[in-house]
């Protein structure tokens, strides 16, 4: 059994596949608080659900691109059956974790968007170090930035493990913010390979969840 928070059909807004229909599995629960999260209510509401039951609810939409999300999905012991599940099943399937739980159970086929915390969340990890020896090139890691010290912490962090040339690294700029300028100004000057993003869907819907 998983504790399920909700599923919904929407648009990608936070890595690579940003603009793609996609199905959102929101499992519940986080031991982490970022200052700028935006899904508290994952925190504790949910419902035990079986993952035959999740996989009944999904095939409701139009579309075999699956996201599993959360809270922090990982911190429930039954997500790689799911994600191997949704696999079996012909999905295409994306995991968008904090980074801080072990993620060596994450099967091959999934991808993995990996949260690297920066100061600004005031839940930076060490642990999120650990857990760059389990991707796989195909992986993504996304930095939420606040401000320029968080701006330095990743740029730092991508130049210290040499990320770059290993997998796709997002920055997103925290949202609601009134100059967006500056973080895309910012890589440009500095030549980083990397990715600048903004949540699309909240741009479209604003806290609205799916269509």
């Amino acid at each position: 059994m998983l504790k399920l928070n909700e599923i919904f059909f929407s648009i990608q807004g936070e890595s690579s596949a940003n603009g793609r229909p996609c199905i959102f599995i929101r499992l519940s629960g986080c031991k982490l608080r970022c200052t700028y999260c935006d899904t508290k209510y994952a925190y504790y509401e949910g419902e035990e659900t079986t993952i035959d039951a999740i996989l009944n609810q999904i095939r409701q939409y139009p579309s075999k691109f699956v996201e599993v999300t959360g809270g922090e999905p990982m911190e429930q012991e039954e997500t790689p059956l799911l994600l191997e599940t949704l696999l079996k099943s012909g999905y295409e399937v994306f995991l968008e974790t904090d980074g801080v739980e072990d993620l060596s159970k994450v099967p091959a086929g999934v991808t993995i968007v990996m949260d690297v915390k920066t100061p600004g969340s005031k839940m930076a990890n060490p642990k999120s170090e650990k857990n760059l020896s389990y991707l796989k090139p195909q992986d993504e890691i996304k930095f939420v930035i606040c401000d320029q010290r968080d701006y330095l912490f990743a740029k730092d962090f991508i130049q210290k493990h040499q990320l770059e040339n290993k997998h796709k690294i997002l920055m997103s700029p925290v949202m609601p913010q009134e100059n967006l300028q500056w973080l895309p100004e910012q890589i440009l000057k500095d030549g980083l390979n990397v990715r600048f993003q903004i949540q699309l869907h909240k741009v479209i819907w604003g806290d609205k969840r799916g269509v």
